[in-house]
């Protein structure tokens, strides 16, 4: 950002923080910058861009004066709006818009830059340390830190890193630092690599000691000879002390990936689901499994498999534990096809099988990524679970064409297998794509679903109870109503 009416405090300090708002959702904010009116913010966004669609963006900016959380406990020095289509379509990915927002003052500019990030997911840790620097402070030595950069395409450099400052040494070490190696040359192994050294000072004017440049390649080397770099400016050297690169591994395209912000798919469905039916059941035991995996250690295939990783006890302690143990199988089992249902529902059903006096009701909810592969056996579970006390709900997620599943879903004609048809509709299909709200906002997603997939319950629980001659028993305390048991 630059100046244009920013004032200083009263006491001479200001320190600058960005907030990126999408839709009117916070994303973000950026580091808080001390003492000037002209930041360069290192904290970078990363967004999906869609040239289809219309991604408005604001922007706000604010003078931090104490270390609260609240944004309106600190001074708003402008704001702008733009569309990330705007940034990426201007030249060279470069976009200055004027901050505005304070009535009668002009609040300055703001500059933002674009690039797409390439694929590359390796992490880079490395510790630098410096010899000889040049005494800048009048009292005492210097206090040294090292800014990266790195290049662009158009020749110019973006900020990417900031070391801490060691305070009062002219042969500071610092410590070891992690930054993704798209950060630091975006893919590009021989892309040039700037640092900076800086001597810190309290009011933000801080004292440029020296440069020199080097290339994700060069330092890749680790430490040796060649990884000795003269500053530029000055008599003294920064020397790489290690350096080493991991390779990040992610589910960034699985429906199962566990982001640090929000709930997946799966997570949401069952908590929109479980939080209501719970309330139903008396013990808070839920057993819960999980289909499609190899199971450890001998990498076997179950398509029935207790996520508590119990075969003896697969119940969890309400929908938080079940929350929890589908988390930890994540980390423990392999993740495999086909996408087969008939084993879990099979499962479910002999439990329900087991009581048929109306005294408990059996609610299976399933959920699947995948286009269902023994649809064949599927329809034979279901047809012979129609006669038990039982519900079947299942919540397809993400982007896969689920018409099969429609078949099913017994609404318009009955499920049949081998010439059979199902006593009664016991399935509910959902695509959860349909009910996700436009604006992202996951508890209105949830409030959507958890509505329609159970809308279906009361009256398949009474069609049971109906054909099974089952009379509602006096309304005494001692009697207590039908139980359901929930099954994952």
């Amino acid at each position: 950002a630059q100046e244009g009416g920013w004032d200083r405090d009263s006491v001479g300090s200001q320190g600058g923080e960005l907030t990126l708002i999408t839709d009117e959702l916070s994303f973000g904010r950026t580091e808080v910058i001390d003492n000037t009116r002209n930041p360069d913010f290192v904290r970078k966004f990363v967004l999906d861009f869609f040239f289809e669609e219309k991604q408005n963006l604001r922007f706000d900016v604010y003078n931090v004066d104490s270390r609260s959380c609240n944004i309106s406990k600190h001074d708003f020095l402008g704001q702008t709006f733009c569309t990330l289509g705007e940034i990426i379509g201007s030249t060279g990915g470069r976009l200055e818009k004027t901050l505005s927002g304070i009535p009668g003052k002009k609040c300055g500019a703001i500059i933002f830059t674009a690039e797409e990030l390439s694929n590359c997911r390796d992490i880079a840790t490395m510790q630098l340390c410096a010899n000889k620097l040049d005494k800048k402070d009048f009292f005492g030595k210097s206090d040294p830190f090292l800014v990266f950069y790195r290049s662009n395409e158009d020749g110019t450099f973006t900020i990417c890193h900031k070391t801490e400052v060691i305070k009062n040494t002219l042969n500071p070490v610092w410590q070891p630092f992690t930054i993704p190696v798209r950060a630091l040359c975006n893919g590009d192994y021989d892309r040039t690599v700037k640092v900076d050294v800086y001597d810190w000072d309290r009011d933000g004017s801080h004292d440029f000691i020296g440069e020199f440049t080097t290339s994700y390649r060069e330092l890749s080397r680790g430490q040796n000879q060649f990884n000795v770099y003269e500053v530029r400016h000055d008599t003294g050297a920064v020397t790489l002390l290690s350096f080493k690169v991991e390779s990040e591994y992610t589910f960034p395209t699985s429906l199962h990936y566990m982001s640090p912000y929000q709930m997946n798919a799966y997570a949401m469905a069952l908590k929109a689901v479980g939080e209501i039916i719970q309330d139903y059941d008396s013990d808070k035991l839920f057993p819960a499994y999980g289909f499609g995996a190899k199971l450890p250690p001998d990498g076997k295939i179950s398509h029935a498999f207790p996520l508590s990783g119990d075969n003896e006890n697969p119940n969890c302690v309400g929908i938080e534990g079940v929350l929890e143990a589908y988390f930890q199988s994540l980390r423990t089992v392999q993740l495999y096809g086909p996408t087969n249902f008939a084993p879990v529902i099979n499962k479910v059903a002999n439990c329900a099988a087991e009581i048929t006096d109306g005294s408990q009701y059996f609610v299976l909810l399933m959920i699947t990524d995948g286009v269902i592969s023994d649809m064949v056996q599927t329809k034979e579970a279901v047809v012979n679970a129609a006669s038990l006390p039982l519900s079947i709900i299942i919540v397809g997620v993400g982007p896969a064409e689920f018409d099969a599943m429609e078949e099913l879903d017994g609404d318009e004609v009955r499920v049949s297998s081998r010439g059979r048809f199902a006593e009664r509709d016991i399935v509910q299909f959902v695509p959860f794509r349909d009910y996700i709200d436009r604006s992202g906002n996951q508890v209105l997603s949830m409030a959507r679903l958890a509505k329609d997939v159970l809308a279906e319950i009361p009256d398949q629980l009474l069609s049971f109870m109906k054909s099974g001659g089952v009379e509602p028993r006096p309304a005494l305390s001692s009697s207590p109503l039908p139980e359901l048991h929930r099954h994952i």
